[in-house]
């Protein structure tokens, strides 16, 4: 059986576990911040301590308990919190890095719990390393592969396909779509046109030669 003071080193060790992820997930404003990572993370230490620890005075020779069933519980139920902080906006699917770190912090709860610690700082290092230093590859990597759509407010007939492709050089490769449309003077033109896979370092450059054709008065990149 634990001693008092080795059962509270447990819960608060778990707590700043969950508290390091949680900040990396605070910093980024997502619902489920600093606060919930650490009550999962000690919710679930104090589970496998029960698990484990709390039906100890009822055992006997008739009495067989397995301290896995209680924490394997954890597993599945926390689904239930991360499903909560997923969401899906303009078709985009959001939050589930956040609820695969609560799924995570409820694992390294369990470890503390069970007295796993080198296991349990281990993950935590390896899951701050996956959410903090991953991101700027990820977001690079993605930044990359999507398509980037840029506005232009022309006169009338200054941006055909023929002019864009003459100034664009190599990178009309990346056009895939060019629209135009009469805008609400009728003497101007509303244009998008949709790059693919255009590297980002070629993005700025873009711009300004784009600003720079004739009779182009406006130039922007939302998604830029």
């Amino acid at each position: 059986m634990l001693s008092d003071l080795e059962l509270v080193g447990r819960l608060v060790g778990a707590s700043l576990l969950g508290s390091f992820i949680g900040f990396e997930r605070e910093r980024l404003l997502w619902a489920a911040g600093l606060r919930t990572h650490m009550l999962v993370c000690v919710g679930a230490c104090l589970v496998m301590i029960v698990s484990a620890y709390g039906f100890t005075p009822v055992l006997g020779p008739h009495v067989i308990l397995d301290p896995s069933r209680v924490a394997a519980q954890v597993v599945s139920g926390v689904g239930f919190i991360g499903a909560g902080s997923i969401i899906l906006r303009n078709e985009v699917v959001k939050g589930l890095t956040t609820a695969a770190s609560l799924w995570a912090v409820a694992a390294i709860g369990l470890a503390v719990g069970g007295g796993l610690y080198v296991a349990a700082v281990a993950t935590t290092a390896i899951i701050l390393i996956i959410l903090a230093g991953v991101k700027p590859l990820e977001e690079r990597f993605r930044h990359g592969r999507k398509t980037l759509e840029i506005r232009l407010k022309s006169e009338r007939g200054a941006v055909t396909m023929p002019i864009l492709t003459k100034m664009l050089g190599w990178r009309a490769i990346h056009v895939k779509g060019l629209t135009v449309r009469s805008a609400e003077d009728p003497m101007m033109d509303d244009v998008a046109i949709d790059m693919s896979r255009l590297p980002l370092r070629e993005v700025g450059p873009l711009l300004r030669d784009l600003r720079s054709l004739p009779g182009v008065t406006h130039v922007e990149a939302p998604d830029a």
